[in-house]
């Protein structure tokens, strides 16, 4: 009789499992949905949707893109942690919402190590260091000698605080010792704008928010801050290359899921997403705009948050950043 109850316990935890397993040997058999907190139109939108298209093409399924602007990707995240974990509710991660943010505004009711299950990082956008085509530096170590002899130091100016141009202009403060002073932006198009006219010295941009002025003469790049050379700007050396490691952000956007999501699911996830953002047609539009592919394992994408937690929280602990 014992032996019958338990084959029966057995038997019953078994076929329990059965419609978990088929689901997660089938999937995906319906519509998956991203979450992206930002306004449409953007590049990280754009990008996302190029990706996502691709991987709907080869799935032949359809992927919707559910877009969550404002709050700086924080209320989005909110509400995302708490969706099922099942592969068909995902979220465009970045290190804007998961690290920067928190460590600007404390009690933002998620844990970006915690709450999401990493699938894999989908491309990133370095930055240029521009400054105006009449400022006598010609180098970064000639900008960072320049604010070094100049009364007051240099100002450079922000998309705004907490911004990616923000935490790169506090990192070359804090790697080279120069006197640069701060000045916010509501946006890259003012920041821009003030550069060319010469009203601040120098300033971290995306390459397309810049690139217009570059070609024009009006402004002139200095350096690049991803670890190796774009194709786009292969004279522009990297930030390490000029001397002053250390300087380096990418604003990387990758795919999480809801803590607690299966491994087969999460890498048949990885394993689509690598497969359409490494289509050849995807990197050639996208290389056009000075974005690079960074996919990887969801391990080493779990790496990427836990240390980007850490360096820029660090980098805005030290600087003294608030959130405004």
């Amino acid at each position: 009789m014992r032996v019958l109850v338990a084959f029966c316990c057995t038997l019953i935890a078994w076929m329990a499992m059965l419609p978990v397993a088929f689901a997660q040997s089938d999937f995906p058999s319906r519509a998956i949905t991203i979450v992206v907190p930002f306004p449409p139109g953007g590049s990280s939108d754009t990008v996302t949707r190029l990706i996502a298209q691709k991987m709907a093409e080869n799935l032949k399924i359809n992927i919707v893109i559910d877009n969550r602007g404002g709050g700086g990707g924080v209320p989005a995240a909110v509400a995302f942690k708490q969706s099922p974990p099942d592969g068909y509710s995902l979220f465009l991660a970045n290190n804007g919402v998961f690290a920067i943010m928190p460590a600007l505004t404390p009690n933002v009711q998620f844990d970006p190590i915690k709450d999401f299950a990493p699938v894999t990082p989908l491309f990133a956008f370095p930055s240029v260091l521009v400054v105006p085509a009449a400022l006598p530096a010609k180098s970064v170590k000639e900008l960072v000698a320049l604010a070094k002899t100049k009364a007051g130091g240099l100002n450079y100016g922000s998309q705004g605080v907490g911004s990616g141009g923000h935490i790169l202009g506090e990192m070359l403060r804090q790697v080279s010792g120069a006197p640069f002073q701060h000045v916010p932006y509501r946006g890259a198009g003012p920041a821009v704008n003030d550069l060319v006219a010469g009203n601040i010295d120098l300033l971290f941009s995306s390459y397309v928010s810049a690139i217009g002025q570059v070609e024009a003469g009006k402004l002139r790049v200095l350096g690049w801050t991803a670890p190796k050379r774009s194709a786009a700007l292969p004279n522009v050396p990297t930030m390490a290359e000029t001397g002053f490691a250390g300087t380096e952000l990418e604003i990387w956007q990758g795919i999480v899921g809801p803590a607690g999501m299966p491994a087969p699911i999460v890498n048949k996830l990885n394993a689509e997403f690598i497969k359409a953002a490494k289509d050849p047609e995807i990197v050639k539009k996208v290389a056009a705009q000075a974005v690079d592919i960074t996919t990887s394992t969801p391990a080493e994408f779990a790496k990427l948050i836990a240390s980007d937690v850490a360096r820029l929280g660090k980098v805005i602990r030290d600087a003294g950043i608030k959130s405004q």
